[in-house]
C-alpha cells in the first residue's frame, strides 16, 4: 500500500533498546531483533477477537490471528498496540484497560520466504463490549473478523490448524490457561 516506511528500534538479545533503528524489511531481511505487540481481545461472552490476514500480506496471508503489529521506533509497546489496534479494526481501547499477560522471546524462520523474524513480543489482554459491527477494518490488513470461544481455540491447537497462525506458538498453552481465569470473572 502507500503506507510510511515502517522505522523500528533495533534491540540487542536482551531486549534492551541500542539506540540504532532500521526500516522493516531490513530488519526482517537480516533478522535484526525488534519489538511486536499483540493483544486477545474478550468480549462479555468470554469470547475472543481473531482477525483474518489479507491476501497481500507477506507473512502468513489468508491466517486468522490476534490483532498485532510492530512497535515503531520510539513508541512504548503499550501504545503500538492500541494504534494497531486502531488501525486494523477501528476500535480505541483506553491504555488503562490494556493489561500486559507476558512478553517472550521468539525466533521465526518463516516458510518459503527470506524472512527471519527476531522479535520480543508483549502480549496484552483487555476486555471489550463490541459486536462484530461495531469495528471498521482496514482491507490493506485484514479480510474478516469473527469471535471464538477458548474450546474453538484448544481444538485448532490439537488439530494443529494451519488456519490459524496460534498454533505454531510455543507459549499458547499459559496463554490459554490466562484467558480462562479472565473467562471466570465475567
Amino acid at each position: 500500500g502507500g503506507k510510511p516506511m515502517e522505522i523500528l528500534d533495533i534491540l540487542d538479545e536482551q531486549g534492551n533498546i541500542t539506540g540504532k533503528t532500521e526500516e522493516r524489511a531490513i530488519v526482517h531481511e537480516k533478522g535484526l531483533w525488534h519489538t511486536h505487540v499483540g493483544i486477545w481481545l474478550m468480549n462479555q461472552k468470554g469470547e475472543l477477537l481473531f482477525q483474518k490476514r489479507a491476501e497481500t500480506k507477506k507473512v502468513n496471508p489468508n491466517k486468522w490471528t490476534r490483532t498485532g503489529g510492530h512497535v515503531d521506533s520510539g513508541e512504548t509497546p503499550l501504545h503500538a498496540i492500541q494504534r494497531e489496534t486502531e488501525e486494523e479494526i477501528g476500535v480505541k481501547i483506553p491504555l488503562d484497560e490494556i493489561e500486559l499477560i507476558d512478553i517472550k522471546k521468539e525466533e521465526i524462520n518463516i516458510p518459503n520466504t527470506e524472512i527471519i523474524n527476531r522479535h520480543f513480543v508483549y502480549n496484552y489482554f483487555a476486555k471489550v463490549d463490541y459486536k462484530l459491527k461495531d469495528y471498521t477494518i482496514d482491507p490493506e490488513e485484514v479480510s474478516d473478523i469473527k469471535y471464538i470461544t477458548i474450546e474453538e481455540i484448544k481444538k485448532a491447537i490439537e488439530n494443529k490448524d494451519e488456519k490459524y497462525t496460534f498454533t505454531r506458538n510455543k507459549n499458547i498453552n499459559e496463554i490459554i490457561k490466562f484467558l480462562e481465569n479472565k473467562r471466570k470473572d465475567i
